[in-house]
């Protein structure tokens, strides 16, 4: 079984097992809706859906591709300010060139002597960029998923330009495997990271200065400014 679908798998089952609350809150998602989506990629994965037969032979996959861009888009409408969506959108940008630039220096078809598989290289290398990048946890799925998926797209305008023969599925291959492991591994880290630094922080008090320091994502920083306005309307009740 490919390695993306067992990563849908266990999460769909953490998400089942109520062990993704926290982070399914902080982005913005029910774990019906989660469970939708993760649903959705598991039956996608086996449909293609062909677009072109040319010197191109072209054609999208449904769970690769078009469901994580409708979550991903679902995601962005959803994010409470607007410099969010932009500085998601700007991080899968920055995620692509990497993973492009990249995939220029490796095949996906490695020789064994190649030093690790590039499906995982590509998906670390998207993880990492898609939370450094993009810090909250909605921005870096955004950047980790739509990162790989823009890599299809600009090989796709490659060959479309120079008129190579070849045969593409967008989202589809080992690319869905990316897709995933890529997202998980961006929220993965982007929680982890987050997780650390409120802890670090000491409980809401004490979290309020590395809140003004910047040390903390910006999910944890409206959390801890609507807290404290609540508190405030309360005292002054």
């Amino acid at each position: 079984m490919p390695v993306g679908l067992i990563v849908l798998l266990a999460v769909a089952a953490l998400v089942y097992f109520g062990l993704a609350h926290r982070v399914l809150d902080r982005m913005r998602l029910t774990d019906r809706q989660a469970l939708l989506f993760i649903g959705l990629m598991l039956l996608g994965s086996f449909v293609d859906i062909p677009l072109l037969r040319n010197t191109v032979d072209l054609s999208i996959n449904v769970g690769g591709a078009l469901v994580p861009l409708a979550l991903a888009v679902f995601l962005l409408v959803r994010a409470d300010e607007p410099r969010e969506k932009v500085r998601a959108l700007l991080a899968a940008l920055v995620t692509a060139g990497f993973v492009w630039g990249l995939s220029q220096l490796t095949d996906f078809e490695p020789p064994e002597r190649d030093f690790i598989d590039p499906i995982w290289l590509f998906s670390i290398v998207a993880g990492l960029v898609g939370y450094l990048a993009g810090r909250s946890r909605r921005a870096a799925f955004i950047a980790g998923t739509m990162g790989i998926l823009l890599v299809d797209v600009f090989s796709l305008a490659k060959n479309l330009t120079r008129g190579l023969p070849a045969t593409m599925a967008i989202g589809g291959a080992g690319v869905f495997d990316s897709i995933v492991l890529a997202g998980v591994i961006a929220v993965g880290l982007a929680e982890l990271v987050g997780e650390t630094r409120e802890r670090l922080g000491g409980g809401p008090a004490e979290e309020m200065a590395p809140l003004r320091n910047g040390a903390v994502d910006e999910e944890v920083s409206r959390e801890l400014t609507e807290t404290g306005q609540r508190g405030g309307g309360q005292d002054e009740a």
